[in-house]
C-alpha cells in the first residue's frame, strides 16, 4: 500500500505594513504603506486638528471648534459624516472610543519628530550638534488660517527659531563655523526680525575674524528693525558690536595719524 503525502500548505504571507505616515509640515500630506492618500478638506482638518494634540478629545469639543459657525446639531453631524468616511476607508486613523477621539499612535507624524529634535538642541543632549538646520526649517501648514492652526504655528515657529539660535552658538564654541553659520542664517530665514539670529551670525563672522562681515550684518539688522519696528538694536547687539567698532575706528585713526 503506497502511502500519499500531501506537501504542507504554504501560509500566504502579507507584505508587511509601513504604517500611516502624515506630513503637516509645508503641507498635508498622508502616505500608508508608501501609497499617498487624498482626502477630502474636511478629513484633512479632523486628521490635522487630533494630530495636534498628543490627547484624546472629546467629540463636542472637536465638532465645536472644526465646525464653529454651525448650529450644534449640524456641527455633530459634520463630525458624524467625516469619521465615517475616514473609517470606511479601514486605514486604522482615527482610535474611537465612546465621545473621544484620537489619532492612532502608529501614525508617524513628522511634527512631532522635529519638536523631538528641536528639545533634543535645546536640551543639549548627546549628539544634538550632529542636527542639520535643515530639520528646522518647515513651518506648519502655512496655507491654512483657522484660528487652532496659527496657534499651533506659532507655538512652533517660536520653538524652532531657539533651536536654531541654540544650535549656531554652539556649533561656534565647537568651532563648527561653516555649519554654525548654516544654522544661523536659516533662523534669519525664518524670521528676519530676531535680534537674537543676527547677534549668532554676527558672533560667528567674528569667530572666523570676518569683521567686515559682522559689520554688514550688523548694519542689516539695524536698517531693518528701524525701517519695520522704529527701535534700536538692543545694549545686548551694542556690546556684541562694541568692540569690533572700536578697533576699526583705531585702525582708521591710525592710518590718518600724521605723525
Amino acid at each position: 500500500m503506497t502511502t500519499v503525502t500531501s506537501a504542507p500548505r504554504r501560509r500566504s504571507r502579507r507584505p508587511k505594513s509601513d504604517g500611516a505616515r502624515l506630513t503637516l509640515l509645508d503641507s498635508f500630506e498622508l502616505v500608508h504603506d508608501g501609497v499617498p492618500i487624498r482626502l477630502p478638506m474636511n478629513a484633512q482638518r479632523l486628521v490635522a486638528f487630533l494630530a495636534l494634540h498628543q490627547r484624546p478629545l472629546l467629540r463636542p469639543y472637536v465638532a465645536g471648534t472644526l465646525w464653529l459657525n454651525t448650529s450644534e446639531e449640524r456641527a455633530h453631524a459634520n463630525l458624524r459624516s467625516t469619521l465615517w468616511r475616514l473609517q470606511r476607508s479601514d486605514r486604522g486613523l482615527i482610535e474611537v472610543s465612546g465621545q473621544q477621539l484620537r489619532v492612532s499612535a502608529d501614525v508617524v507624524v513628522d511634527l512631532r519628530e522635529v519638536e523631538r529634535l528641536a528639545r533634543s538642541a535645546l536640551d543639549d543632549t548627546a549628539g544634538a550638534l550632529e542636527l542639520s538646520p535643515a530639520a528646522f526649517t518647515g513651518d506648519l501648514l502655512p496655507d491654512w488660517y483657522d484660528d487652532w492652526v496659527l496657534i499651533e504655528r506659532e507655538r512652533f515657529r517660536q520653538l524652532r527659531l531657539r533651536a536654531l539660535d541654540v544650535l549656531c552658538e554652539r556649533l561656534t564654541r565647537a568651532g563648527r563655523l561653516a555649519e554654525a553659520l548654516e544654522a544661523g542664517l536659516a533662523a534669519l530665514a525664518g524670521e528676519p526680525l530676531r535680534e537674537s539670529a543676527h547677534r549668532a551670525v554676527i558672533r560667528v563672522h567674528l569667530a572666523e575674524g570676518n569683521a567686515c562681515e559682522a559689520l554688514r550684518q550688523y548694519g542689516f539688522c539695524r536698517r531693518l528693525l528701524e525701517e519695520h519696528l522704529g527701535v534700536e538694536p538692543s545694549p545686548r547687539m551694542e556690546e556684541l558690536i562694541g568692540s569690533v567698532t572700536v578697533w576699526r575706528r583705531s585702525r582708521d585713526e591710525g592710518v590718518h595719524d600724521p605723525s
